[in-house]
């Protein structure tokens, strides 16, 4: 391993992200270094960080029932259909559709994710969608799927597909997020059809086979310089012809009805599906992730009295600021204020 000047003089930082989230083999050259995975330093962290997040989900087990968690431990992810009573539902899909709301897009190949941020003042206009999102259910499963007492951040998102003529999304890729046990939320509030782009996972997939470490340690080791840009973030990309080796099944396919939610430690293999034409899914989706080798479940900063119920504005001022100053590029543009089915303007995306 080298570390080349100037930046040996960030090495004590390199060295201390590896006991953080940090996932990038491109940019943190001791994650990144072949010789130290060739020496088992990505798969060391992949053990020591999935024994940390079963530790933390025993002591989390009470907030979800026997039979969820038991789903959760075979498959990967916790699958409920009909999940609010029909009243509730349509309630909470007429606050959703008809809200209007400042929004963020995002593009990527032929796609372009919307999202709505659930902070506080936006729930104070949504009381159907606030009781979800803060029943006890809900948040149990959360957490106990992302091995924390975190507080998620929740949005209203909207996926529009076929939105221009160029590659596919690349979210349509089989990946895993990142190298630990991670949350992500669904509660679809329209159909979603085998053809619509739907949810796909590999049932299984977050467990930490002797066969899925030994990919890791192979992959680790060339991570760093892949063309593929995702893979060198630490956001690995697998072929579904390979899951067999592995000892893994087909993907699932989540073609569903509305008032689906779908729970899933995407830490397992995960894709949306391509979409065969022009289609809008529509979510309140939920997302979380923290330092892994935490031996606590709580003291999360996002729920910090002067955070709480502000996390994603405040985190979307500081990009902004960022790439104001010519530190970074958001890739999230302002939408204005939209509702979540606003038809896409993608002049967005040609704006410096």
């Amino acid at each position: 391993m080298s570390i080349r000047r100037p930046s040996w003089l960030l090495a004590p930082f390199y060295a201390a992200a590896v006991v953080t989230a940090s996932k990038s083999f491109g940019d943190n050259p001791i994650i990144g270094s072949p010789a130290l995975n060739r020496a088992g330093l990505h798969v060391g962290r992949m053990r020591l960080a999935h024994a940390m997040a079963g530790w933390r989900r025993r002591r989390l087990a009470h907030l979800v029932s026997k039979e969820d968690a038991a789903d959760f431990n075979h498959d990967g992810f916790v699958l409920k259909r009909n999940y609010l009573p029909a009243s509730v539902f349509e309630a909470l899909k007429t606050e959703v559709l008809s809200l209007a709301a400042p929004a963020r897009d995002m593009i990527q190949g032929d796609t372009v994710t919307r999202r709505i941020a659930l902070d506080a003042r936006t729930l104070a206009r949504l009381p159907a969608v606030r009781a979800l999102v803060e029943s006890r259910e809900w948040l149990g499963l959360v957490r106990y799927v992302g091995s924390s007492a975190l507080a998620p951040l929740t949005y209203i998102q909207t996926i529009f597909s076929h939105v221009r003529e160029t590659a596919a999304d690349p979210q349509t890729r089989l990946h895993s997020d990142t190298f630990h046990p991670t949350v992500k939320a669904w509660f679809f509030l329209n159909d979603v059809g085998e053809d619509d782009g739907p949810f796909t996972y590999v049932p299984g997939s977050h467990r930490l086979t002797a066969e899925r470490l030994d990919w890791e340690k192979r992959m680790s080791i060339l991570a760093s310089q892949s063309q593929d840009q995702y893979t060198r973030r630490g956001s690995f990309r697998i072929l579904e012809t390979e899951l067999a080796e592995l000892g893994l099944p087909r993907p699932k396919v989540f073609a569903v009805p509305a008032n689906t939610l779908v729970v899933a430690d995407t830490m397992g293999f995960h894709a949306r599906s391509l979409s065969v034409r022009p289609s809008v899914r529509i979510e309140i989706w939920a997302y979380g992730r923290r330092n892994p080798f935490l031996l606590w479940t709580g003291f999360d900063p996002v729920a910090m009295p002067f955070v709480k119920g502000r996390a994603v504005p405040l985190y979307w001022s500081v990009v902004d600021l960022g790439e104001r100053f010519g530190l970074m590029k958001n890739p999230w543009r302002p939408a204005g204020t939209v509702r979540p089915d606003t038809p896409v303007d993608l002049s967005l995306f040609n704006r410096n």
